[in-house]
């Protein structure tokens, strides 16, 4: 792609004002050698490490990552994928299922005690609907940060659409399609996802901790 039009976010590169308000474009050599060194790191975490080398594992994600919490780091089964990882930022005891992908062309923000189960997909960026400016892959992409509060489950193979947050304590069924914001302490699920239910404060720490990463594995 040519280069990111921002939209509510801010990449760590250099950027020039385009035509769109409020738009930046991403410095187009500082880019590929972000994600070059990024295929690098994911393929060493992915294929070369031990899966117990623990020391290992937490020492490529801190360098690969834009923040994590040492004292209570994440736990991320391979294979992982991203697009640049330093947009990422993980918050206490993250747990990620296998084979999870992270387009972070734009910030991914998640909480404490987030778990996602297999093959969650999260985008922060996405393409122009105009095909003639779209110009496959000689046109421009934006960013839309992605946000997932505290205490929340994403289910196995949902889809996080750019620019949506996902408020504290809610539940994403496995196979869902978020497109939109979800309020905090909601059951949504279906493509596009809708609210099933809401949840009651008292219930999600608790059904959080009775679901684990082993909840997140069968969602």
């Amino acid at each position: 792609m040519k280069g990111y039009l921002a939209e509510g976010a801010q990449m760590l590169a250099p950027f020039s004002t385009r035509s769109q308000p409020d738009s930046q474009e991403c410095d187009q050599f500082r880019k590929e050698a972000d994600r070059l060194k990024v295929r690098k790191l994911l393929r060493k975490f992915n294929q070369e490490l031990e899966y117990d080398d623990t020391d290992g594992r937490q020492t490529l994600l801190r360098e690969l990552l834009g923040r994590l919490d040492p004292e209570s780091p994440p736990f991320i089964e391979p294979p992982f994928n991203c697009e640049y990882g330093y947009n990422i930022q993980l918050g206490k005891g993250f747990y990620c299922n296998f084979g999870c992908t992270f387009l972070d062309c734009g910030p991914v923000t998640i909480g404490d005690r987030v778990i996602l189960g297999p093959s969650v997909h999260i985008y922060a960026v996405n393409h122009l609907l105009d095909s003639a400016e779209r110009a496959g892959t000689e046109g421009p992409e934006f960013t839309r940060p992605v946000t997932i509060g505290n205490d929340v489950w994403v289910g196995g193979g949902a889809i996080i659409c750019p620019g949506v947050t996902i408020g504290e304590g809610s539940t994403i069924a496995a196979g869902a399609v978020v497109t939109k914001d979800v309020t905090p302490l909601s059951l949504v699920g279906g493509n596009p996802a809708k609210l099933i239910r809401q949840l009651e404060a008292r219930n999600v720490r608790a059904g959080m901790q009775e679901a684990g990463p082993a909840g997140a594995a069968r969602g």
